[in-house]
Protein backbone atom coordinates (compact mmCIF):
# COMPACT_ATOMS: atom_id res chain seq x y z
CA UNK A 1 0.00 0.00 0.00
CA UNK A 2 1.16 3.56 -1.14
CA UNK A 3 1.02 6.64 0.94
CA UNK A 4 2.65 9.79 1.17
CA UNK A 5 4.80 8.70 3.34
CA UNK A 6 6.37 6.52 1.16
CA UNK A 7 6.84 9.15 -1.96
CA UNK A 8 10.42 9.78 -2.96
CA UNK A 9 11.42 13.45 -3.35
CA UNK A 10 10.00 14.49 -6.91
CA UNK A 11 7.88 11.49 -7.01
CA UNK A 12 3.88 12.09 -7.52
CA UNK A 13 0.63 10.41 -6.61
CA UNK A 14 -3.18 10.84 -6.77
CA UNK A 15 -4.93 10.76 -3.02
CA UNK A 16 -7.14 7.75 -2.89
CA UNK A 17 -10.67 7.60 -1.98
CA UNK A 18 -10.15 4.99 0.55
CA UNK A 19 -8.32 7.70 2.82
CA UNK A 20 -10.94 9.62 2.99
CA UNK A 21 -11.60 8.60 6.14
CA UNK A 22 -8.06 9.24 7.54
CA UNK A 23 -7.55 12.38 6.30
CA UNK A 24 -7.75 15.50 8.78
CA UNK A 25 -10.64 17.88 8.01
CA UNK A 26 -7.70 20.88 8.24
CA UNK A 27 -6.10 19.09 5.11
CA UNK A 28 -9.56 18.62 3.48
CA UNK A 29 -10.31 22.11 3.77
CA UNK A 30 -6.81 23.07 2.47
CA UNK A 31 -7.48 20.84 -0.87
CA UNK A 32 -6.23 17.35 -0.54
CA UNK A 33 -9.29 15.58 -1.41
CA UNK A 34 -9.10 11.93 -3.49
CA UNK A 35 -8.72 12.47 -6.67
CA UNK A 36 -5.98 15.32 -6.15
CA UNK A 37 -2.07 15.23 -7.25
CA UNK A 38 -0.20 15.49 -4.77
CA UNK A 39 4.33 15.30 -4.74
CA UNK A 40 6.68 15.56 -2.24
CA UNK A 41 8.60 18.41 -2.23
CA UNK A 42 11.16 18.37 0.61
CA UNK A 43 11.49 15.96 3.62
CA UNK A 44 13.09 17.39 6.73
CA UNK A 45 16.15 16.40 8.14
CA UNK A 46 14.98 14.47 10.82
CA UNK A 47 12.30 12.84 8.41
CA UNK A 48 9.06 15.24 9.87
CA UNK A 49 7.38 16.99 9.08
CA UNK A 50 7.52 16.53 5.12
CA UNK A 51 6.85 19.36 2.70
CA UNK A 52 4.54 18.83 0.12
CA UNK A 53 2.65 20.58 -3.01
CA UNK A 54 -1.16 19.90 -3.66
CA UNK A 55 -3.02 22.09 -6.46
CA UNK A 56 0.15 24.72 -5.95
CA UNK A 57 -0.35 25.12 -2.70
CA UNK A 58 2.77 24.33 -0.29
CA UNK A 59 1.68 22.12 2.77
CA UNK A 60 4.04 20.54 5.66
CA UNK A 61 2.41 17.57 7.13
CA UNK A 62 3.66 15.42 10.19
CA UNK A 63 4.87 11.69 8.94
CA UNK A 64 2.46 9.79 11.34
CA UNK A 65 -0.28 12.12 9.00
CA UNK A 66 1.03 10.85 5.77
CA UNK A 67 1.36 7.79 6.94
CA UNK A 68 -2.46 7.17 7.11
CA UNK A 69 -3.13 9.16 3.55
CA UNK A 70 -3.63 6.14 0.64
CA UNK A 71 -2.28 6.87 -2.86
CA UNK A 72 -1.57 5.63 -6.14
CA UNK A 73 1.86 6.81 -7.61
CA UNK A 74 2.58 8.01 -10.76
CA UNK A 75 5.24 7.16 -13.21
Amino acid sequence: MNTIATLHVGEKGIISEESLDNIPLKLLEMGCLPGTEVELLQVAPLKDPMYICVNGSHLAIRKETACQIIISKLN
